[in-house]
Parts: C-alpha cells; sequence; structure tokens
C-alpha cells in the first residue's frame, strides 16, 4: 500500500508448494513483512475478532504516512485511535482474516452490506455465483429493506444463450452459503458498470436503490 510505504505482507518460498499439504496457503497473501503488524478488527468497534472471523484489516509499521495531504477528515478516518507520535494503527479498508499467521483478503469493507445486525462481505457471494454455469459476471449489492436495514441482491450477467431464474440462482446459493447470505432478489443487466481500468462501480449499481433514502450506503 502507498500510505504504508510497502508491501504488508508476502508469501514465503517454501509456502509456494501447490502440490503439498500446505496448498491451501497459496490462496492466502502471506505473512507480515518484518517491521509489520496486523490485526483484524470489527469495522463498527474495533475490536479484534477471533481467529478465523472475517473483519477489518488494520496494519501498523513505522513507515505509515503522517497523513494525506491538506486532508486532515481523511487522515483521521484512516487512523482511528489517532495519529499520535508514536507507530498509530492504520486502516487498510479491506476485509480479511487471520488464519495461522497468515491473511487471507476477501473484500472491501465499503462494500460490506449489514443485513439485520450481521455483516455480508459480497465478494463470497459473488464467488459462489459465478461458480454456476449460466452466470458470466455478477456483483452483489446491499438495497435498502424496512425490515432488516439492507438485503442482499444479485446483479448478473447471464451467459450468452443463458437464462436463468431469480429463484434457481438463489437456490444454488442456499446449497453452498448460509441462509442470511444468499439474496434476496437478482436482476439482470447485459453488462456491469466499470471505470475505464475495468475496475466494477458497485455505487452506479447502488444508486437508483438509495437515491430515495434519508441514509445511503456509500
Amino acid at each position: 500500500m502507498t500510505e504504508i510505504s510497502g508491501g504488508l505482507t508476502f508469501l514465503r518460498a517454501e509456502d509456494h508448494a501447490p502440490d503439498g499439504p500446505r496448498a491451501y496457503l497459496l490462496r492466502s497473501a502471506g505473512q507480515p513483512t518484518p517491521g509489520f503488524e496486523i490485526k483484524v478488527v470489527d469495522p463498527s468497534t474495533g475490536a479484534p475478532v477471533l481467529e478465523g472471523s472475517t473483519g477489518e484489516i488494520w496494519a501498523r509499521s513505522s513507515t505509515v504516512m503522517n497523513g494525506y495531504f491538506r486532508n486532515p477528515e481523511a487522515t483521521k478516518a484512516v487512523f482511528p485511535e489517532g495519529r499520535g507520535d508514536g507507530t498509530p494503527w492504520y486502516r487498510t479498508g479491506d476485509a480479511g482474516c487471520l488464519r495461522e499467521g497468515y491473511l487471507y483478503i476477501q473484500d472491501r469493507v465499503k462494500d460490506m452490506i449489514i443485513s439485520g445486525g450481521e455483516n455480508i462481505y459480497p465478494a463470497e457471494i459473488e464467488n459462489v455465483l459465478s461458480a454456476h454455469p449460466a452466470v458470466a459476471e455478477v456483483a452483489v449489492i446491499g438495497v435498502p429493506d424496512p425490515t432488516w436495514g439492507e438485503s442482499v441482491k444479485a446483479v448478473v450477467v447471464a451467459k450468452p444463450g443463458q437464462q436463468p431464474s431469480p429463484e434457481e440462482l438463489i437456490a444454488f446459493c442456499r446449497e453452498r452459503l448460509a441462509g442470511y447470505k444468499c439474496p434476496r432478489s437478482v436482476d439482470f443487466t447485459t453488462a456491469l458498470p466499470r471505470n475505464p481500468t475495468g475496475k466494477l462501480l458497485k455505487r452506479i449499481l447502488r444508486e437508483p436503490y438509495w437515491a430515495s433514502q434519508a441514509s445511503q450506503v456509500t
């Protein structure tokens, strides 16, 4: 990360063993680089989460930036415990978990859906739906829900010649995910909005659903 002046984690050479008993480590981002500390916390409270549980990744190092140029508000937002004169914890904005000292990155915290008090990370649902034989692309977003605050919606681009139904895709998820993570609704589109570099613009997908709400998810 630019803000911490280097790579936060690395995967050791001995962990690059695709055919060995520890091949699963190739799914990780590795272990903290020497001189860096990592912890995973509840993004709402800052309290550490249990081993293997998903939360926001915080990092600490003597190389962390002093702040954003002429932007004290943004600086304050990424140093939740204050910048101080020491070595502060920096909010990366990424969601992930730690297992046996290895970091697994799963999503962006800003894309997290809070439904009925449960934190739901879209990437997990997107990975499941992407495995459906009729799905070419998918994006999962949170939309307003009068009971739960937000509900899970999947926006799907079907493969040419395929016409999956919402019920089929929801059932596919229910076989592979906890019930509260499954989409409550599915929309179909011909293309997902992306910027010139190909980055998915979920903000554009959310806008029609949140435009009339007093409080919006950003």
